[in-house]
């Protein structure tokens, strides 16, 4: 889920400082406000860690968004409606996702969220957005039970109209890092550590159940404790295990130091992560040792797009301080999912937007379809990306070099 230096970009501060607020009166209807100049104006909610150790990747997230609604504005692209943008902070804690999740209901401007980052996060706020009607977007949750259900290995079943993504799931990227690692890098023997958290614990069993089909052999598993970043207990037992390669299921906070410790107790193996690692700041974690480490991450890298030629430019034009990170453009085709679905209400509605807004903006959000920055942005059944491309990074020096792109297929 997840700066990279592939992407990082330096453009300083413009002049105007970026302020988010939230707008409108919280009485006002569904319909949004009054925006003062004859319009209405629509409030969309981020939610993502602001502050602590994933702040990167929620700056990211919410500068991104706001440079969404920032183009719709310009090009007048809903007539009547000026698009603001509402941030909270959510530190990548369940609880305080909640919280928020329940901010955003209670202010009738808000007509759609785009978060959060984190799967364990989202499952503390969907049922509060689906009992209002709310619709959500996010474009990092990859825990495929937050839209097919706990069992959905065996029977798929749709949890919550209003929550859709725009990232693909881990039941695609764990297998995905699995066969690249069995069929390409030909490694037989992997060690599988978990964090224990819902991201962490659903890409590392997805991984080890493809790892297994192909032929081989998981040697050793651990779960480690988050909150520590001493893991020389596990890097003792990877070195003692055989083991060719290290598959992390995590954020790149423990991912860097794991790695690190793991060589510096003799294990010259590469550890292997999904899209939670892949950032500059797990290659200054992990340091000189790092070398060879391998991420997976949702899509293709956004420079390589074309589609995405115009988001970089205007992203640097917009003099955000920090990069738009691993889901910037994800953040951006979120919010544009939500503006489209916003328009396709107002067209519908001679004009305006219906007292009963929110539900018909999630209604519309089945069928948003449009090009975007990440390419073709729809969503399946489930409220899923049908966009399933995924891209194995590899460090290289002090950046993370694409090394390979693809879809997984099945094995």
């Amino acid at each position: 889920m997840r700066q990279r230096s592939l992407i990082a970009i330096t453009a300083a501060l413009a002049a105007g400082a970026l302020t988010l607020t939230a707008c409108g009166s919280r009485d006002s209807g569904d319909k949004g406000s009054d925006s003062g100049n004859g319009g209405t104006t629509v409030t969309i909610g981020v939610d993502a860690p602001l502050t602590g150790d994933l702040s990167a990747l929620g700056l990211g997230i919410r500068n991104s968004v706001d440079l969404a609604a920032k183009q719709a504005n310009k090009k007048n692209y809903v007539k009547g409606v000026t698009f603001k943008v509402e941030a909270t902070d959510d530190q990548a804690q369940p609880s305080s996702g909640q919280t928020n999740a329940t901010k955003f209901v209670g202010n009738k401007d808000v007509l759609g969220v785009v978060g959060p980052l984190n799967s364990s996060v989202a499952q503390s706020m969907q049922k509060v957005f689906d009992d209002a009607k709310l619709v959500e977007v996010s474009p990092a949750n990859t825990n495929p039970a937050l839209t097919q259900g706990d069992d959905w290995q065996k029977s798929k079943a749709r949890q919550y109209k209003s929550y859709f993504r725009t990232a693909t799931t881990d039941a695609i990227q764990g297998p995905f890092a699995a066969q690249y690692v069995y069929n390409k890098a030909k490694k037989t023997k992997v060690f599988v550590i978990d964090d224990k958290k819902t991201y962490g614990a659903g890409l590392a069993a997805t991984f080890s159940e493809e790892f297994k089909k192909l032929g081989g052999k998981v040697v050793g598993t651990e779960h480690i404790n988050p909150d520590t970043k001493d893991f020389s207990a596990v890097a003792t037992k990877v070195k003692n295990s055989g083991a060719q390669v290290v598959y992390y299921g995590g954020e790149y906070p423990q991912a860097g130091p794991l790695s690190k410790q793991i060589k510096a107790a003799g294990a010259k193996v590469p550890l292997v992560g999904g899209d939670g690692i892949y950032a500059d700041d797990f290659i200054k974690l992990a340091g000189a040792s790092g070398g060879g480490d391998l991420a997976t991450s949702v899509g293709a890298p956004v420079e390589t797009l074309p589609s995405a030629k115009e988001f970089v430019a205007n992203y640097k034009a917009a003099g955000y301080k920090e990069a738009y990170a691993a889901y910037g453009g994800y953040s951006y085709d979120s919010a544009w999912s939500i503006i489209e679905a916003v328009k396709k209400v107002v067209d519908d509605n001679d004009g305006k937007l219906p007292d009963d807004a929110r539900e018909k903006i999630t209604q519309a959000m089945q069928n948003v379809s449009f090009d975007g920055v990440t390419g073709k942005v729809s969503f399946d059944e489930y409220g899923d990306a049908t966009n399933k491309q995924l891209t194995v990074y590899s460090v290289t020096g002090t950046t993370w070099k694409a090394v390979e792109s693809g879809t997984y297929n099945g094995s």
